[in-house]
């Protein structure tokens, strides 16, 4: 596996930034309270995301629990990803230039949708959205994406003082932590027990 554009690993340090949300509010990485878990995801609509951002908003309140604010980022400008991510229960950024997705050396690839171990999630993640959309209940994605169809995931694990303590590169477009990943990365590096797992 090359690792060598992937700049930003445990010890690294993330310099400090205010990003603004899909909402105008600030988001502050790193946060000098609690944990920062930085998502780099797709485009606005990807089904994939959706999937996995729900398992977020379902154990949202385990996360905060835990001493964590998530800031999920996505390569779609902001009037296109507003739409889609109404009501998500955390701190949303659009990042269209992929300024960070370069700093962090987070990169498109073809294998995020042929390596086979994608095909499962993304059956699945279509079929949710395309009954989504049809009840009215989600917009489908732009016919032709804003950054390209073929994004990588990515999650950093952030410290109050910068450092990354923990980071994942995805290998296709659904390899990310789950939620009871994350729990378990914080309990190691703070300390605190771990929620009962429950499905993430």
């Amino acid at each position: 596996m090359d690792t060598s554009r992937r700049p930003v690993g445990p010890g690294s340090v993330v310099a400090g930034r205010r990003l603004t949300t899909v909402t105008g509010a600030e988001a502050a990485v790193p946060d000098d309270r609690r944990l920062i878990h930085l998502q780099f995801r797709r485009f606005a609509g990807c089904p994939v995301c959706s999937l996995h951002l729900r398992s977020i908003v379902r154990r949202h309140a385990e996360i905060e629990a835990a001493g964590v604010r998530e800031v999920v980022l996505f390569h779609s400008p902001a009037d296109e990803l507003r739409e889609h991510v109404a009501g998500l229960p955390f701190a949303v950024v659009a990042d269209p230039d992929k300024r960070l997705y370069r700093e962090f050396g987070v990169e498109p690839s073809v294998r995020s949708v042929l390596t086979p171990r994608a095909w499962g999630p993304i059956l699945r993640a279509v079929t949710r959205s395309a009954w989504a959309g049809l009840r009215g209940r989600e917009r489908p994605p732009a016919a032709v994406p804003h950054g390209g169809r073929f994004g990588l995931p990515a999650d950093f694990l952030v410290a109050p003082d910068g450092r990354v303590l923990a980071a994942k590169y995805g290998e296709h477009a659904y390899d990310q932590w789950s939620v009871d990943e994350l729990l378990t990365l914080v309990s190691g590096v703070t300390g605190r027990p771990e929620p009962s797992a429950t499905s993430g």
